[in-house]
């Protein structure tokens, strides 16, 4: 097979791989460590997969690479098409490179009562490439098969293997989604009609409906825009839309939920930049004003929330509230450092707000509980857990030096010269992040040993509540990163650094497509000090 073959199939087999690895693990129920070895292979198997298609695409090339097309429905114009950009390419390797470190984190979890590993395997592998058909789809029909069917193992991640609200947070994360999705099918079948008023014959082809964008009426633009946009900002989330991701963060299992913050989330803002932008460019220059307003008040107001919470899955949760806010800004913004900025920042969100929230899942297998109040001086016990939690926070806060610093600096000056108003109003939250992260830190990590989750029931009548004895028997139920946790937030921690030093090899990635984005909207970069075409 040539070289040209092998790459127009490869995204095809990285679609369909997790899913033959779905039906081969959800049998496995009564060997749930083969299971969990089988998953980890398939998704080791993916990786590798996702390296090869990065070795394929030549940033600079054609707008879609690595392209497949198949006839599917001829009476719709829908075909089964395959192609990634430098934008999808990135998201597809973050969702790679997440779900074997999301297996591995989740090794030693403890079940509800009733699931078995394979089951949750099984899931995580469908919702893997669920994720990578949603990026790679170029039919835009097909794009929306693939946004709506994988709400599906996401609700049953939830549903069944969840916290103790797993069932209110599952049907209220589907409903959310699916009515988003409704309003989004409204607009989808839209776009075939509009298409064949301008063809003669309707068509769901991303790059054909690109061309003939420009010649659809504003009006026409603007109601479809809205149907794209209210799926694609519940998704994303942004406020006031929002509601659902605290309650699903809050209840998924923390692999689960480090899939649903880290990538799936991530599928809204992708919405924008591949959907609303290049098929609407009238409109999203006309509703900009409208998304900048969203996208800064849950900057704001995340933040504050974020500050108030007593629960550290809800923490994080709401710290996502705050991160989407940047990205919208970033995306809306129209320039090419903000776009830039906004779709590396998407990697950066995913790569430390995962990692914090398996240092959050270690925690609670250690305590127990939630609740931040019940953890105090971790540090003292668990100096390398204290330690990854630290980098994963400065992370989070966008410390000069980690990945997630670059993005917001470049979501930022490249804001200012077309919006400098906004710009200004969101750089509020680095201040407010740096609070929300340090106090946090500090309530979990630092000052004497304390705390039901750390202490347990070791200060009971009779017991010695000396610091030092208190910490020595505290110490024994409270240890510090196991050889398999180490080496799952090992890679976390280097791409956080690596990122941070030279993040150059992702941005020539990012930036042809973002530049063409830009081009299909009708607008070109800012002249500095300017905020004109």
């Amino acid at each position: 097979m040539s070289t040209a073959a092998s790459s127009s199939v490869l995204l095809l087999v990285m679609l369909l791989l997790p899913l033959v690895g779905s039906v081969v693990v959800a049998p496995m129920r009564s060997v749930p460590a083969a299971a969990k070895a089988t998953a980890l292979g398939f998704a080791l198997v993916e990786l590798v997969l996702a390296a090869l298609a990065w070795a394929a695409f030549q940033p600079g090339g054609g707008r879609l690479q690595l392209t497949l097309s198949a006839p599917w429905i001829p009476a719709f114009g829908t075909r089964f098409a395959l192609g990634v950009d430098g934008i999808a390419l990135v998201m597809i390797a973050l969702i790679c490179v997440l779900v074997p470190i999301v297996m591995g984190s989740s090794w030693a979890e403890k079940l509800p009562e009733g699931r078995t590993a394979a089951g949750f395997y099984s899931l995580l592998l469908a919702l893997q490439a669920l994720l990578v058909g949603v990026f790679a789809a170029t039919d835009v029909f097909l794009f929306y098969l693939f946004f709506e069917v994988m709400l599906v193992p996401m609700y049953f991640l939830i549903g069944r293997f969840g916290g103790p609200r797993r069932q209110y947070a599952a049907v209220k994360f589907f409903l959310y989604s699916l009515l988003g999705g409704l309003v989004m099918l409204a607009s989808v079948i839209g776009v075939f009609v509009v298409s064949s008023h301008e063809l003669g014959q309707g068509t769901f082809d991303w790059a054909t409906l690109v061309r003939i964008a420009g010649n659809v009426p504003q009006s026409t633009q603007i109601w479809l825009f809205l149907g794209f946009f209210v799926a694609f900002a519940i998704k994303a989330p942004l406020v006031p839309l929002h509601t659902w991701l605290p309650d699903a963060g809050a209840e998924a299992p923390v692999g689960a939920g480090v899939l649903l913050v880290g990538v799936m989330d991530k599928v809204g803002i992708y919405g924008f930049l591949r959907y609303c932008l290049p098929l609407f460019p009238s409109a999203s220059r006309v509703l900009a004003p409208l998304v900048l307003v969203l996208a800064v008040a849950g900057v704001i107001y995340g933040a504050l929330l974020a500050v108030g919470q007593s629960d550290m899955k809800r923490f994080v949760a709401y710290t996502s509230v705050a991160h989407f806010g940047f990205i919208g800004l970033g995306v809306f913004a129209f320039s090419t450092q903000a776009q830039s900025g906004a779709v590396l920042y998407m990697i950066n969100h995913g790569i430390s707000t995962g990692m914090l929230f398996i240092v959050v899942g270690m925690l609670m297998a250690r305590g127990g509980s939630r609740l931040i109040s019940d953890y105090g001086g971790v540090a003292a016990l668990a100096p390398l857990l204290a330690g990854t939690m630290l980098v994963a926070g400065l992370s989070s806060l966008a410390l000069p030096g980690t990945n997630s610093f670059v993005s917001e600096f470049l979501v930022l000056i490249g804001s200012f010269p077309r919006q400098p108003v906004y710009t200004v109003i969101a750089t509020a939250g680095i201040i407010l992040a740096a609070l929300y992260v340090l106090w946090f830190y500090q309530r979990l990590m630092q000052g004497p040993v304390r705390g039901a989750a750390v202490v347990g029931t070791l200060e009971g009548p009779g017991t010695a509540t000396a610091p030092e004895a208190v910490a020595q028997r505290a110490r024994a139920r409270f240890p510090d990163l196991s050889i398999r946790e180490v080496a799952v937030l090992a890679p976390l921690v280097a791409i956080i650094l690596l990122l941070g030093i030279y993040p150059q090899p992702v941005l020539n990635v990012i930036n042809p497509s973002v530049g063409a984005t830009l081009t299909e909207v009708g607008l070109s970069d800012p002249v500095a000090g300017q905020g004109g075409n």
